[in-house]
């Protein structure tokens, strides 16, 4: 089962993309998981989870590591070489680890994104990097599709650009609802794939759907 959202219209405000300069210490977040320890009906002081507030403080660091890359910078080394090729370039079925900024809960599922070069090209690992660094945010699917789109359509400025998101939200499928095994699919299309609807189905079949 899936829920489609074809999403044309979400831009990030300003507030959305600046990263908040009043970062806590390390201390305060690690007594911040000591509170929640307690919340929850344990003991922050037992033997097993002396150490859980340092491990958790790691994690943070590593699961919202987008928080710190410049999405825009990496996307900034491009190659003109490339033999006057400007057929789809698409990368296909990249894992997407991210969280959802309602309850926090891990969102895992997969990218597709694709574009139409004008003249220059991108390293395709970028692609996936910058999949990475809007993953490892707080996010709500619609928005992250709509990031990678507008990202790579405004710094490699190409012909047209394709991104499709399916992924289960775990704040659905382990709590409240409880619905496991259902994705959601978000699109974003521009330029020739927002334009020619032959252009978005050779994309969808490329892509697998």
């Amino acid at each position: 089962m899936s829920v489609i959202a074809y999403d044309e219209s979400v831009v990030p405000t300003p507030e959305e993309e600046t990263y908040v300069s009043s970062r806590p210490s390390r201390h305060e977040a690690e007594e911040a998981v000591r509170t929640l320890i307690r919340w929850a009906g344990d003991d922050p002081t037992r033997e097993g989870l002396l150490d859980t507030p340092k491990r958790v403080a790691k994690a943070y660091e590593e699961w919202f590591g987008g928080y710190r890359e410049d999405p825009e910078a990496i996307l900034a080394r491009v190659f003109e070489e490339v033999e006057g090729y400007d057929d789809i370039v698409l990368l296909k079925d990249i894992r997407v680890e991210s969280v959802c900024e309602h309850h926090m809960a891990p969102i895992i599922g997969k990218a597709h994104i694709a574009y139409l070069p004008d003249r220059r090209v991108v390293g395709i690992s970028k692609l996936a990097r910058l999949v990475d660094i809007y993953g490892k945010r707080m996010q709500v699917q619609e928005k992250m599709t709509a990031q990678i789109a507008d990202t790579l359509q405004k710094v490699l400025k190409p012909r047209g650009v394709a991104v499709m998101i399916e992924a289960e939200h775990q704040c659905m499928s382990t709590r409240g609802v409880h619905k496991h095994g259902v994705d959601t699919v978000t699109t974003r299309f521009t330029g020739a794939f927002k334009d020619d609807p032959k252009m978005e189905e050779r994309f969808l079949r490329l892509a697998g759907k």
